[in-house]
């Protein structure tokens, strides 16, 4: 796996990523660009810096704060360094969110992607389209973007079964 990992910032204390006061880690590079997007500065993938994975976890946990929402950007678009980050944060105990335009379906599709999954509590997928917009939506921007529960998902149901997903309203 590859040991490095392109950030545009790391935020403490967010409470607009998830429920609670979150640590934000904003991933650069989206290959989505979406219309309207929240985040422009971290689309591109030639600017924020680059750390190891070893240096970001001695920041987030210099944060004392075990909630913690991956954003961007894309996290999917690394997703070798993501799945790293995503299995030690889940065994150091941290409740992970994560953000993506990709669709789960996209994401149960790609072996790498759905590796990560696995090791993440929530996902908010899909892309933000402006037209469906909703300022009333919690912790999402337009009404296509699903949150799904994984762990009952990945609990209840085999990794082939997607007849019955399970969302977090």
């Amino acid at each position: 796996m590859s040991n490095m990992i392109r950030l545009a910032s790391v935020t403490a204390h967010s409470s607009v990523d998830g429920p609670g006061l979150r640590t934000v880690v904003w991933f650069q590079g989206c290959p989505h660009h979406c219309v309207g997007c929240h985040n422009p500065e971290t689309q591109s993938v030639d600017k924020g810096y680059c750390v190891t994975i070893d240096e970001l976890i001695l920041r987030i946990e210099s944060l004392h704060n075990k909630k913690i929402t991956l954003s961007g950007g894309d996290p999917f678009l690394q997703a070798l360094p993501l799945l790293e980050l995503v299995e030690r944060l889940e065994s150091l105990g941290y409740n992970i969110w994560c953000y993506t335009g990709y669709t789960f379906e996209e994401c149960l599709n790609h072996p790498v992607f759905k590796a990560c999954l696995r090791h993440m509590d929530i996902l908010v997928d899909g892309r933000f389209i402006l037209d469906q917009m909703d300022h009333t939506l919690m912790f999402r921007g337009s009404k296509n973007q699903q949150i799904i529960d994984l762990k009952q998902y990945f609990e209840l149901n085999t990794i082939n079964d997607q007849s019955q997903w399970y969302f977090v309203e």
